[in-house]
């Protein structure tokens, strides 16, 4: 095959561009590159010859890329995680890393029973959790995915929805049969509950129907997965997202007085660089959790 008819663009440059999208910035990718500032861009410059258009808007903080800049970008990403996967393979050094930052809960409860299975499936591929309350900056390389709290619109980011935000009371079988009987969702006024200040709760007992007691401010335990190991101690009744709740229902731990789930509109989303979604790794991982949730769910 003739490869001049369509010729391969100055590989050099194309690594330097990919970094300086992805950062947003030329002096960011010279100090990941170990490059100066000038050598980055008078690498963007001979792309951009190449390419015979400008693949960068100039900012007054760094730049962003043009439209033709995020169609190479996506591709850029690709080729380059390609290469790093076929070059591991190559080597025998285990494949790529995958870096997962995640919410405390989801990593509590989903994550952390599941992950084996990943590894098994994928053994070429590392992973390593972060579990951290600090949101990754993605674009920046600082974690290959995340696991997020939002509403799904980060930009840069393509985000997939893993579990819609949803509470329902839960409680332990010691716990109901002391404020017993729970046969009304009025019937829980007479229980303590676990971060009673939390609006959830107020949420919770309108949709049921029943006016919400009047709460003395509290401190928040911060996530679901303290509140549910106050549930668990006896200390009162919790919210929880029936995703989580299900392993802990199932083995008795916790009871699940009634049906009625509320929702709000913070989510559990899956994020990643958009230029990066059909990267080895992150399509692996991608694919697989979004079969464990659904598989969940059902």
């Amino acid at each position: 095959m003739d490869r001049s008819v369509n010729p391969l663009p100055p590989l050099p440059a194309v690594r330097v561009f990919e970094a300086a999208a992805r950062l947003g910035s030329f002096s960011r990718a010279a100090e990941e590159l170990a490059m100066t500032q000038a050598a980055v861009s008078y690498q963007i410059k001979l792309l951009e010859d190449r390419a015979g258009r400008p693949l960068f808007k100039r900012l007054p903080r760094g730049v962003a890329p043009t439209a033709a800049g995020k169609a190479l970008q996506r591709h850029a990403g690709e080729a380059l995680d390609l290469l790093r996967q076929g070059w591991a393979d190559l080597r025998g050094s285990g494949g790529e890393e995958l870096v997962i930052s995640t919410i405390t809960s989801f990593a509590a409860f989903i994550l952390g029973p599941r992950l084996g299975l990943f590894q098994v499936a994928h053994p070429g591929i590392t992973t390593r959790v972060d579990v951290n309350p600090r949101v990754a900056d993605l674009l920046a390389g600082e974690a290959s995915v995340a696991i997020r709290a939002g509403r799904g619109s980060w930009p840069g980011l393509a985000a997939d929805l893993l579990i819609r935000g949803s509470y329902t009371p839960l409680l332990t079988p010691a716990l109901m049969e002391a404020y017993g009987p729970i046969e009304e969702p009025a019937d829980l006024l007479r229980v303590p509950l676990v971060d009673a200040g939390d609006p959830a709760w107020a949420l919770w007992f309108r949709a049921a129907g029943v006016e919400p007691p009047k709460q003395a401010e509290q401190h928040s335990l911060g996530t679901q997965m303290l509140e549910v190991q106050a549930a668990l101690a006896g200390h009162g009744a919790c919210l929880m997202t029936p995703a989580y709740a299900r392993g802990l229902i199932a083995s008795g731990a916790l009871v699940q007085p009634f049906d009625l789930v509320t929702e709000d509109d913070i989510s559990v989303w899956l994020v990643c660089p958009e230029a990066r979604r059909d990267a080895p790794a992150i399509a692996a991982f991608r694919s697989w959790l979004l079969a464990e949730v659904a598989e969940l769910a059902g």
